[in-house]
This record gives C-alpha cells, sequence and structure tokens, in this order.
C-alpha cells in the first residue's frame, strides 16, 4: 500500500518538475520549447525531435534543424507559442534571444510558479484522501482495529508531509531562480 501510495505523490512531484521546466527564468533553458509542437511533414512533433537544441550563451538558445527547409515552419511555430519569443535565422539556425525579465513579469511568473506548486499539493493531498479512504474500508470491510487504522492513517500523513515539502522546496528554488537578476 506504502510503495504505491509513494509513487503516485513521486509521480505529482515528476509532473510539477516538467511543468515548471517550461516556465522561463533569466537564463536560457531548452526545455522552454518543450510544449512548443511543430508541424513537421504533416504531423505535430515536439521541438527537440526536428533539431538540435543547445544553449551557445546564458540568454540565447540555437535551435539546428536536421532539414534546413523547415526553418520557416520552425520560427512559426515558435511564434505561434505563448512563450513571447522572437526566433531569427540565417538559413542554417534558428536563434532565439530571451529579453531581460522585468520587476513585473518577474513577480508574475514567481504568480505563476506559485500556482503550479498549489496544484502539486492538491494533487498529492488527493492521494492521501484516497490512501486514507482505503484504510477506512478497510476497517469497514476486513475488521481491522481501529488502532491499526490509526497507526496506518499516520504513517500516510507523514509520507504525505515529507512530499508536500518536497514541493515547497522545488517551488522555493524556483522563486530564487526567477528573482536573481
Amino acid at each position: 500500500m506504502f510503495k504505491d501510495l509513494e509513487s503516485k505523490m513521486q509521480k505529482s512531484i515528476v509532473a510539477l518538475k516538467s511543468e515548471l521546466a517550461t516556465i522561463r527564468t533569466g537564463r536560457a533553458n531548452a526545455s522552454l520549447l518543450d510544449h512548443v509542437r511543430v508541424s513537421y511533414y504533416g504531423s505535430e512533433v515536439p521541438m527537440s525531435q526536428v533539431g538540435n537544441l543547445s544553449v551557445p550563451e546564458p540568454r540565447m538558445l540555437m535551435i539546428s534543424p536536421w532539414d534546413k527547409s523547415q526553418i520557416a515552419v520552425i520560427e512559426k511555430a515558435i511564434l505561434k507559442s505563448d512563450l513571447g519569443l522572437t526566433p531569427s535565422s540565417d538559413g542554417e539556425v534558428v536563434r532565439i534571444m530571451l529579453p531581460e525579465l522585468t520587476e513585473d513579469r518577474r513577480r508574475d511568473l514567481v504568480k505563476q510558479v506559485k500556482t503550479v506548486g498549489e496544484k502539486a499539493k492538491v494533487s498529492v493531498r488527493s492521494i492521501r484522501r484516497a490512501a486514507n479512504d482505503d484504510v477506512k474500508h478497510q476497517v469497514k470491510d476486513e475488521g481491522l482495529p481501529e488502532d491499526e487504522s490509526k497507526r496506518l492513517q499516520d504513517r500516510v500523513q507523514k509520507i504525505t508531509d515529507k512530499y508536500i515539502a518536497e514541493v515547497d522546496e522545488i517551488i522555493e528554488h524556483k522563486e530564487t531562480e526567477i528573482l536573481t537578476v
């Protein structure tokens, strides 16, 4: 029961990290483009499947497409995304200069990070609720003693507290990353 509980909560942490990777900080990060889809020969594919993504400078992303004829399509996909970035190309590679973040934009990003963190906490808590419900059903259906039920619920709570603390730590780290100029 507890291995399953921990594995579900760990998946919430992985999802949190994945979602936070797409939120921009002051530095360029290739994972910013993870959710950008490119219409590549008739199918929508992730940016990482159309070329090599690199970070040659702290505020620049570079995409070296495997097929140079797709540069215009790649640029269009970046412009269409909600990232607010403007790509430029020289016919060989696509470069994206990340503008300096303003103080207001940093605050907005911190709010976005906190919202994502809150969603992760809600997910962890709902997993806890399901585990506690399972314990209560065991009391009713299988005749589990009341004190054993309390012990199991306390253990579920300790596991939940551990993962909530991990979410807080991840959020705090991301906020520091965003606010660092």
